[in-house]
């Protein structure tokens, strides 16, 4: 037997280390044959799988795109007896070895400066191929494949889960220590940088001080400073999936206008939790909600801002509204964050058969408790802390 050596300075790679999670493996196989009967449902030869939300569903949680970027780097061939990672011979080693190691995938590499669509086009020609972007000369199945995302496994209810307590945290302890004078940015890079401690990829962050949200709902950071209160949101990624959470804490007594508008905004979330229940058309579940904002008087205020989106391998995988068409299901999450004048809520749920799951509960924070039809349902609240001036 010859045994190599390397030199003590050279690294070694992942790649030489396999170590098979044989579960992902298997589930990506189900996934595989999912799509191979989707193909075969659709008289299509072959799935050219290109958005990031696609890439990590059928790989359980693995990336395509680099850091700071939105283009995707390994695009995905699957026919009814295999699949191919396609890439560049930059990407193919760190795409192999960290993303898709042991997972059955094939490779077709091409130089770096030649451009992947070449690869693509002599795959796809002469084959009737489906793809999730628009692409010259292929059916585009993006709306189709969506589904197949939307409802999450017992594993990825699990994963999102351990991402909503980090998510929690990291954004009720930036709230518990930033401090009087603090810029907007400031408190969004403190975000940023517990998320990214903990590999979570920040995905939207949101830093709103002093009532900035009642104008801008979409807003998300400048550098105005603290004065009396703020409110963080944010919306991270790991393994794929993705979570939304929403805090706000006052530098003493909060304005009577936040604690009134944090009161009715904690009613309708309330009642958007409690009224998303599995097996019901959402247009069972939306009059209920436009219902809590006109009692209490604040009947235009879900038409400034969007209220929720069912969430997942896509930030907002469907935008729940009044026009929405959609009947829920077990294993669907939401993300809820309505908004009413300078308050917001923002809470991750999930729903079961029998129940709706919160899974960004607030750990060490002041709740609201909130009837609905005799069921009490916790609402994160106001955050009171002490006046602290940061030294600079």
């Amino acid at each position: 037997m010859a045994v190599a050596t390397r030199p003590a300075f050279e690294p070694v790679s992942s790649g030489e280390i396999q170590v098979l999670d044989r579960e992902r493996a298997e589930e990506v196989d189900r996934r595989h044959q999912a799509l191979a009967a989707y193909l075969e449902l659709r008289g299509d030869d072959a799935l050219l799988i290109q958005r990031p939300s696609n890439f990590a569903w059928l790989t359980c949680g693995g990336e395509n795109v680099r850091p700071g970027s939105s283009d995707p780097t390994t695009s995905l061939f699957v026919t009814r007896e295999a699949r191919v990672a396609l890439c560049n011979s930059v990407d193919s080693l760190q795409v192999f070895d960290h993303e898709i190691s042991g997972l059955g995938f094939q490779l077709k590499e091409r130089p770096w400066d030649e451009p992947r669509s070449v690869l693509i086009d002599d795959l796809c020609r002469g084959r009737r191929v489906a793809t999730d972007v628009p692409w010259p000369g292929l059916r585009n199945a993006d709306a189709e494949l969506a589904d197949f995302r939307r409802s999450l496994t017992a594993k990825e209810a699990q994963d999102l889960r351990g991402l909503a307590r980090s998510l929690t945290r990291a954004v009720e302890a930036t709230a518990r220590n930033c401090a009087y004078g603090d810029a907007e940015s400031e408190v969004a890079g403190q975000v940023a940088h517990r998320l990214l401690r903990h590999q979570m990829t920040p995905v939207r962050i949101q830093v709103m001080a002093d009532g900035q949200g009642r104008r801008y709902r979409n807003w998300s950071c400048s550098g105005e400073r603290i004065d009396r209160f703020c409110t963080i949101s944010a919306i991270a990624r790991q393994h794929g999936l993705h979570c939304g959470v929403t805090r706000t804490f006052s530098l003493g007594q909060p304005p009577q206008a936040l604690l009134e508008a944090h009161q009715t905004a904690s009613l309708v979330a309330a009642s958007a939790f409690f009224f998303s229940q599995a097996g019901w058309d959402f247009q069972q579940t939306w009059p209920r909600i436009e219902r809590i904002y006109e009692k209490y008087g604040a009947a235009e205020e879900w038409r400034t801002a969007e209220q929720g989106d069912v969430i997942g391998y896509e930030p907002s995988e469907v935008k729940l509204s009044s026009r929405t068409s959609l009947r829920l299901s077990a294993g669907t999450p939401i993300f809820w964050h309505p908004t009413v004048r300078v308050a917001g809520i923002g809470e991750t749920v999930l729903l079961h058969p029998d129940r709706t799951e919160v899974l960004t509960r607030p750990e060490d924070w002041p709740q609201l408790s909130i009837n609905v039809k005799g069921t009490s349902v916790q609402i994160p609240d106001i955050l009171i802390r002490e006046l602290t001036v940061r030294r600079r």
